[in-house]
């Protein structure tokens, strides 16, 4: 766990030299990967978490390590975090927050519609610890307010959510969260630290997938709470070197390689993902569109309010989706059809409701006409990459044109 010590500088000078300097041996410009699991130490260094701190020396690298402290200290400085502890997956960084937050007695309130491995986790994992969970529709705030009892400890949302796009007020949340004295946790994977600040509207820890926008390539899995140095210090004590979540070297370099173009890339995600938009909305056989970024998104106000990048994420509906999805994944030959988001190559995969609301997503009927609302009967979950907007155009049309 590293803090954040960083000059106030511009986001893409932060995303470049945040947690790098040269190889201080070797003169080396790029950052190294240090793959040791063990390091030489002094006779009578303590070999206990109980004494772990700032000051410990690299002892072993589920403790610490250099190329992971890299990677944390930029994810601190592009988030505006104090601190941030780098998790070998988004999966391992939310429950290492719920070990911390929550105990036995506890309440928890959290967002009916999340990514599906935290929604089955808090289905039945969770209350099994003997922590009581309520689910409610986030996007409007008095859903939270009216869900907080004495013994809620966490309020934990996702904006804007997988996979409808559907936004919370986190700004609202929080003070409503902080006036029943709850800890405030913003899963912001789909916006990146680009394209939202949840810490400058009042959360206490956001949660980030690094798999996704931050690599930015496909080829790393690793996740990431961030927040007080305070907090962070007691997450990487009492949880991260005892349950040993934590993420590889290797894995750290390639994401922290990854994160050094992220402004760059969620610029081009998002007017790629505004023209892909633009042209399914318009399209005769696509019934509907949502795009933060888009006038027609529900919540388009609070979009423009609380997203400074709308993200490359799109989903649209079209009729007999599930027939759709095997002509769409059979003739598209530039986006590839397949699950996962954020890299340089597009992707998109078709998620039935009627799958959703079986497996992940456990919803009162009024819920579910919310869900409905975004979702229909399915939606293709689309994540706009990188290529040349034209190109995706072309293929989705090319798709398109024999439902």
């Amino acid at each position: 766990m590293t803090e954040n010590h960083q000059p106030v500088r511009g986001i893409r000078t932060t995303a470049i030299h945040a947690g790098e300097s040269p190889d201080p041996v070797t003169g080396a410009a790029a950052p190294s990967i240090v793959m040791s699991t063990a390091f030489v130490a002094d006779a009578g260094t303590s070999f206990s978490a109980e004494d772990f701190g700032d000051a410990t020396p690299y002892l072993y690298t589920r403790w610490k390590n250099p190329t992971v402290d890299q990677l944390e200290h930029k994810l601190a400085a592009l988030e505006g975090s104090e601190a941030a502890i780098a998790f070998g997956s988004g999966m391992a960084a939310v429950t290492a927050l719920f070990l911390y937050t929550l105990k036995a007695g506890d309440h928890l309130v959290i967002s009916d519609v999340s990514y599906a491995a935290t929604a089955e986790m808090t289905n039945e994992l969770i209350p099994r610890l003997g922590i009581a969970v309520t689910k409610v529709d986030m996007s409007d705030p008095q859903n939270v307010a009216d869900a907080i009892r004495p013994n809620t400890k966490l309020v934990y949302a996702e904006s804007p959510s997988n996979p409808i796009l559907r936004l919370t007020d986190i700004e609202a949340v929080s003070q409503i969260a902080h006036d029943h004295e709850a800890r405030f946790a913003v899963d912001a994977t789909f916006s990146s630290p680009i394209g939202s600040h949840p810490i400058r509207l009042g959360a206490d820890f956001v949660i980030h997938s690094l798999t996704k926008y931050i690599c930015g390539h496909g080829d790393a899995i690793g996740g990431a709470i961030l927040g007080t140095a305070q907090d962070m210090a007691r997450i990487k004590k009492d949880v991260a070197i005892r349950t040993g979540g934590i993420l590889s070297p290797f894995n750290a370099w390639l994401i922290q390689r990854g994160a050094t173009t992220l402004p760059l890339r969620m610029k081009a995600h998002e007017e790629g993902a505004l023209a892909v938009a633009r042209f399914l909305e318009s399209h005769p056989k696509v019934i509907r569109v949502i795009y933060p970024g888009l006038p027609s998104h529900p919540q388009h106000e609070l979009a423009r309010r609380q997203l400074t990048n709308f993200s490359g994420m799109v989903t649209f509906q079209v009729r007999d989706g599930a027939r759709a999805a095997k002509i769409i994944a059979d003739r598209l030959s530039v986006i590839l059809y397949a699950v996962s988001l954020g890299h340089q190559r597009s992707l998109v995969f078709y998620l039935p409701t009627s799958e959703m609301l079986r497996t992940s997503f456990r919803m009162t009927p009024a819920q579910e006409q919310s869900y409905r609302a975004f979702a229909g009967d399915g939606i293709f979950r689309l994540s706009v990459g990188l290529e040349d907007p034209e190109d995706l155009i072309a293929d989705l049309a090319y798709a398109l044109e024999c439902i």
